[in-house]
């Protein structure tokens, strides 16, 4: 009985279905292949990968010279750490500074609330730019510190605007139940606005993370004291200034082997976090970029 009530494919239906798997496979492999060509070619002997010639499917002569190199260096885990501080700090700072921007942009019996919307949206468009932006920071006292990669970046306004939008959306009756039981505007914001928000939150703490993590433009320009250099500036310096004498520098390993392959290493290393932070916030990255959508 079953069989009889089962829905029977057309042939157009199955050359259709087939095509579409085929194209996603041909996809996928597209997307995939430029990651596994990095991961293959960090574990390869700099002169084997020298040689070879088209589409690298394994490693050319497996080596972890390139890895040892990474692990010898000074540089990497001190680069971490300074990336670590300023991606902790700098998004928790950040979060704040959104949620208080945020709850204030979306509170309805703030009379300047659409004047300073207005500020706020024209600073998308116009910068001071880069030699007043290098002025302020240096009349501030932070040139050459840490807190030169956090302060100037602690507040990203298309972010607030996110979060602003889905403040508004909470809705205005347990606002003002809060209030008949005597809460403050801190307790409104953190008891109820930010546990409701937690979606949006989300996908802000990815937005922030990762820009923090990939930052170094600011670092190239405030920062001079070596020790403070962030992770991407070192990779910038290996990969762009192709220098990778401090990498090699007191190491056991040879130059011409590990010159090409330690880059190829380096990107791993400074990518894999990422990598694999990203699955678990893809729930909310999904929930958080629906907010709004459906208006009802």
């Amino acid at each position: 009985m079953a069989n009889k009530n089962k829905i029977k494919t057309t042939a157009g239906e199955k050359i259709f279905d087939t095509f579409n798997v085929v194209f996603m496979l041909f996809i996928m492999i597209i997307c995939l292949y430029p990651m596994l060509h990095v991961l293959f070619a960090s574990f390869s002997n700099g002169v084997e990968l020298m040689k070879h010639q088209g589409l690298l499917l394994w490693p050319a002569g497996f080596s972890t010279e390139a890895y040892t190199a990474v692990a010898r260096n000074a540089m990497i885990p001190r680069g971490y750490m300074v990336t670590l501080f300023v991606v902790f700090v700098g998004t928790t700072l950040n979060i704040i500074m959104s949620c208080l921007g945020a709850y204030f942009l979306a509170r309805n019996d703030q009379a300047i609330g659409k004047a300073a919307m207005i500020f706020i949206v024209i600073t998308m468009f116009f910068s001071g730019g880069m030699i007043p932006g290098y002025l302020n920071v240096r009349s501030l006292g932070l040139f050459d510190s840490i807190w030169a990669l956090i302060f100037p970046v602690a507040l990203n306004t298309f972010n607030m605007i996110i979060l602003k939008t889905n403040f508004m959306s909470i809705p205005a009756s347990l606002e003002e139940s809060a209030k008949l039981d005597g809460a403050g505007h801190g307790t409104i914001l953190f008891k109820i606005f930010v546990p409701l928000s937690k979606a949006t939150l989300a996908v802000l703490v990815l937005y922030y993370g990762v820009a923090h993590w990939n930052s170094w433009f600011n670092a190239m320009m405030y920062i001079q004291n070596r020790e403070l250099y962030p992770l991407q500036l070192i990779l910038r310096e290996i990969l762009i200034v192709n220098d990778t004498s401090n990498m090699t520098a007191g190491n056991a390993v040879d130059v011409e082997q590990v010159s090409d392959t330690i880059k190829y290493a380096v990107v791993i290393v400074t990518t894999l976090p990422i990598l694999a932070i990203y699955p678990f916030l893809q729930k909310y990255f999904v929930k958080g970029v629906m907010v709004g959508a459906v208006k009802g």
